[in-house]
């Protein structure tokens, strides 16, 4: 990360929360987005018994509501 953090801190001066750049937090949360669809992928592929499913086809499965 090569981006300002700021934290903010109680009266013990114990970190309680980080404030970071609104760009950056988009970021983050495509991340997150793509580690979902990489741990859905992997669930739907033990789910269908070791079957072959192309990733493409998982996303939109989970998409669809088909795969939690």
């Amino acid at each position: 990360m090569n981006f300002p953090i700021q934290y903010i801190v109680d009266e013990q001066l114990n970190k309680k929360a980080v404030i970071v750049p609104y760009a950056e937090w988009q970021n983050i949360l495509e991340a997150i987005e793509k580690l979902d669809d990489i741990h859905a992928y992997e669930q739907a592929k033990a789910d269908h018994n070791d079957d072959n499913m192309p990733f493409e086809q998982a996303v939109a499965e989970i998409k669809s509501g088909m795969i939690e």
